[in-house]
Formats: C-alpha cells, structure tokens, sequence
C-alpha cells in the first residue's frame, strides 16, 4: 500500500481588524444611503410621514383643537402626543427623514454631476464595428466622395455632438453622433431643485414667525407688531425669538361675508389701513383690501384674513350712574350659522366703592350664547343663518368676584367655574335680550345688549424663504419636463467609397440606437435618413 500525504489544509483568511471592520461598514452603510432607490424610499416616508400632520391636529395651528382631541381620547392621546403626532413637522422622526433625504440626494447628485460633465467633454463614441447588429440599420449607395457626404451629413445634424473620424479602410470615413444630453442635465436640475426647496424650506422653519390675532372690525382698535405679546397666539421659528419682527400697524375699517342662499360662506373680504417703515414715523396710513387667499404683503410679512366672528356689545350702568361698555369677541361654535358663545367682564368704576374688597365684590360677568339671526324655540335661543340680520342673546348675569385681580389665567371665551363654586361669582340674572334691550340686577345695576360688531381673524407670516420655495419648484417642474420630453439618440455612419475615385460614389451604412427608450425611434430613425441622405442615393436595403 503506497501511503501518500494529504495535502495541508489552506490557510484561514487574514481576520479584518475591528478598524477595518469599521471602515467596510461605514462605506457600505455610504453607498447604500446615497443610492438613488434609497432616495426615492426617503422621498416616499417623508410624504408618508406628512399624513398625520393633515390629518391631526397641530399645535402649531391650533393649540386648543389638539387639547380637546386629548381629553376626548385620554390613553389614546396621550400615547400619541407622546410620538409627537400633533408637533409632526418639528417632531425628531419627521426631522430625521427630512435629514437623511437630503444626505442621500447630495450623495446622488455629486457623483453624477461629476459623471454628466465628463460626458459632455468626451466626444461621441467610435462607430461600432459591425453596424448591421444595431436595431436600426440601412445601406445606401450614394454619388460623391466620402469626405463629402460625411461633411454633408454632419452640417445636416443640427442640434448632434458629431465626431468625424478616418475609417479602417483607404479612404473611407465614419461619423458618430449623439444628442439628448440635456436630459441628463434636466434630470440634475431636478434634484438640485429638489435639494433647494428642501433648504429653503428648512431655513424658512428656522427664521420665520407666525402670529394669529383677533381684530374687532368698523373701527376697532387694531394692533401694531411691536412684540409676541400683541398676538393671541405666536409661533417663532427655532432660532426666532420674537424680536425683530416688521414693523406694521393695521387697523380694520370692516368686514364683509358674502354667503350662498344654503348659509356656506363664499367669500371674505375686509378693508384695512395699515402703516410700515416710514409711514410709521409720518403717521401715514395707507389703504388696501385684503381677501381670503389675497393677503397684504409689506416689508417681507404677509398679512392673510383667515376667519371672523361676532363680539357683542354690553353696556353696564352701575347703581350710581356712570356706565361702562365693552365689546368682546365671543366664540363661533356652529360654524354653519356662527351661533357663538362667551363672556365678557366688567370691573367698577374706580372710586365708586370705598375698598378694593368690596370693589371685587361687585364686578360684573356676562356670559351666553349669541345668534347673528336668532330663532326661539321658547326660551331657547339658536341661530339659523350665519349673517347678523336679526341679532340676540341668551346670557345669564353674574355679580362678584370675576377673578380679575387672582392673578390666574383665564379663557376669555368662559368663566372661571371655581370662583361660582365658591360662592365668590353669584348668577343674578337669566334672559334674552335683542338690540336695545336690557334688564336691572336687584341692586339696581343696569346691563343693556346693544349690539354686535364683527371681528376678523388675522395672521401675519414672515418666511424669508418662501420666494426660494417657489423658484426651486418651478426649476424642478422644468427640469422634469426636460427630463420626461428628451430622448437619448445615437446614429452612427460609415462612408466607403465604391470603386475607383473618379467614378465618385460611396456605399454609405448607418445605424442608430436609442440610449433611453425606443418608443417612436424606428420612425424618428426613418425621418431621419430621408432628411440626411439625398435621394439619389441607390437603396440597397435595410437589414
């Protein structure tokens, strides 16, 4: 028995070192996050990402909507303000898909910039060496020299990348040309479009500000932006913080609601004087009417009419004579016939009491339901169209303590219910009352409903970028028009002459292949050679 050795087992591999590891993985995890297919999945989340903010309510928008949405759904609304459904915009899930989508088009971009502009400084690619393998081909005999039918062709070719080359053989010539590089170009400008508005829209979340205020119309006191705290809601971007905002001044001279027979609102309208810049130190006012989507643009803001209401007026005259009147916005609760409720507190004259106890002691609280065109089922009071035409109220009368002087915050849409539950706000009166219309507390208090007046909700938005939102998308509508509407197309020629020179005839080959699609390029390639090769060429036929 001959015994022979086993060859030694091959050797394990050289163990990657825990840098090198590192380095393979951060590389992979590179090319994986800036491929094309990643983008397109981020640029699917981001949009996936943006349903809950339309479809929930958003703190930024209305604080109070999403409160209520909580205390209807307590587990539920909880666990969701927790995942920051109602901050989605500013949220750190949201956030990360916006970030990692911009990486990952940056990453896309600049390799193929670098790829295009290559392309564009390398001539059009040598003709191939068997053309009759392309999908379309033709063969045609043609008077002239070579030279002069390849030049011919090339000054045909408007429009193409040519390259006129010497062939293999004596005397024969060969053409390559080539055209639709824009398409690439359009296709660059669409992401570099795509990556500017996501930049615009970034910095205009960073410097921007937004803030919502109540104006009482026909002459009301108006409000100048001179701090956050003019505003009934604000919202300043993440490097904002209020301070420096425009300067601007407006009042509200009124307001007009144009409704369909059925109660929806058609249009809003409101004419406004406002004051900016120079006109603040001259005291010039000037005259404008601004619409529901038809805002006042001054200084870099936009001042947008949103929505209006009602604030009813009460005067109150106190057992000693003297009167005070005050108009309050009061909130719509049926948005289809702008039924609305509120209150409104009125504090003593000063003086009229002699100590601030017994002063608190007698401040005055409506609070009710008012109808701009009232309908009474008895005693009770709703509203059926939402055009003020035949005004009322249903409110019941306090007199105490309002809270006032507590120190705690209040809504101004509703009374304090502990300062009742204490005994400190007592109700001293039930009743409806139209224009004109009043009642007397037992001691001897006078509170008259005179009225309404309409007030307007309007908003001012600063983002320095939302003119760069608008170019980067009309760029990226171009650049995907140009994209979609240009076709890659390579056509390549080969000229040999037949015979001897003096007979002046060449035999004239060519071929054409499209780059991107082929839908239409069997008949384009037919206009084609029609429009290159004249007609006194013999056809030898197409393979």
């Amino acid at each position: 028995m001959t015994v022979t050795d086993h060859p030694e087992a091959p050797a394990h591999p050289p163990r990657q070192s825990p840098l090198g590891r590192a380095r393979a993985l951060i590389r992979n995890g590179w090319r994986g996050l800036t491929s094309m297919r990643t983008a397109l999945v981020l640029l699917f989340l981001l949009a996936l990402a943006a349903i809950p903010g339309a479809l929930l309510p958003q703190r930024s928008l209305n604080e109070q909507k999403v409160a209520e949405y909580i205390a209807d759904r307590p587990v539920l609304g909880a666990w969701m303000d927790r995942f920051e459904l109602f901050d989605v915009f500013s949220s750190f899930w949201f956030t990360a898909v916006y970030v990692l989508l911009f990486i990952s088009l940056v990453g896309c971009i600049l390799p193929r910039t670098v790829d295009h502009y290559r392309a564009l400084r390398t001539p059009p690619v040598r003709v191939p060496r068997n053309l009759a393998r392309l999908p379309h081909h033709h063969r045609v005999v043609v008077d002239g020299s070579a030279a002069e039918i390849a030049e011919q062709v090339r000054t045909r070719l408007r429009g193409w990348r040519t390259e006129v080359r010497p062939g293999e053989r004596d005397g024969e010539v060969t053409l390559s040309a080539e055209k639709g590089y824009t398409r690439e170009l359009g296709n660059l400008v669409f992401h570099l479009a795509l990556v500017g508005l996501l930049v615009a829209i970034a910095v205009g979340r960073l410097f921007s500000y937004e803030g919502n205020v109540i104006v009482i119309a026909n002459g009301g006191p108006g409000f100048c932006t001179t701090s956050p705290a003019v505003f009934d809601s604000f919202r300043a971007g993440n490097v904002n913080d209020g301070t420096g905002m425009t300067p601007l001044c407006v009042q509200v001279k009124n307001f007009r609601a144009d409704y369909l027979d059925n109660g929806q609102a058609e249009m809003f309208t409101s004419d406004i004087a406002y004051q900016s810049g120079a006109d603040l130190d001259s005291n010039t006012w000037r005259d404008t009417t601004i619409k529901v989507n038809h805002p006042l643009r001054v200084g870099g803001d936009r001042v947008y009419l949103q929505g209006h209401g009602y604030a009813p007026t009460f005067t109150v005259t106190f057992p000693n004579g003297e009167t005070r009147t005050e108009t309050v916005q009061w909130q719509p609760n049926d948005m289809q016939t702008f039924l609305s409720s509120g209150v409104l507190r009125i504090d003593p004259p000063g003086g009229m009491y002699a100590t601030e106890t017994e002063r608190r002691q007698n401040q005055i609280a409506i609070e009710g339901l008012f109808a701009p065109t009232a309908s009474f089922h008895g005693s009770l009071l709703t509203s059926v169209y939402p055009e003020m035409t035949d005004p009322a109220v249903a409110v019941d009368i306090y007199r105490g303590d309002t809270g006032l002087d507590t120190g705690r915050a209040q809504s101004i849409f509703a009374l304090d219910q502990e300062m009742v539950r204490q005994g400190r706000l007592a109700k001293e009166a039930r009743v409806n009352l139209r224009p004109g219309e009043s009642t007397t507390l037992p001691n001897g208090t006078e509170v008259r409903f005179d009225g309404a007046e309409e007030f307007v909700n309007l908003q001012v938005s600063h983002d320095p970028a939302q003119q760069w939102v608008l170019v980067s998308a009309l760029v990226m509508m171009g650049g995907l028009l140009v994209s979609l509407l240009i076709s890659r197309r390579r056509v390549w020629l080969r000229v040999t002459p037949e015979g001897t020179v003096d007979q002046r005839r060449a035999v004239v080959e060519m071929g054409g292949l499209a780059r991107t699609d082929q839908a239409g390029w069997g008949g384009e390639f037919e206009r084609l050679r029609h429009r290159l090769l004249d007609a006194s060429g013999t056809d030898t036929g197409e393979q």
